[in-house]
């Protein structure tokens, strides 16, 4: 059986780090056009709690999460879980 794990994505959010395909900045054409049609079929998750979004996570279920920590930073956690799960 499989062990949830997951990724903190700031203030106290957190996701499935198993579900997670892609971290993202979110300054491009098309990230942005990936977050518009994300919103408008109900799939966006906005995490920023009013900051701006520095980071967009794509998840492997069609969801897109916009979180207010850098990518790097989403990407360094995430790489620690998946170090710390190989055991």
């Amino acid at each position: 059986m499989e062990r949830i794990q997951f990724l903190n994505i700031g203030y106290g959010n957190v996701v499935s780090a198993n579900r997670v395909i892609a971290i993202i900045s979110p300054d491009s054409a098309p990230v942005k056009r990936i977050i518009q049609e994300a919103k408008e079929k109900g799939n966006l998750i906005d995490a920023t709690y009013g900051r701006k979004t520095r980071c967009v996570i794509i998840m492997d279920n069609g969801h897109v999460v916009l979180s207010p920590n850098m990518p790097e930073t989403i990407g360094g956690r995430l790489a620690a879980e998946q170090k710390g799960s190989v055991t």
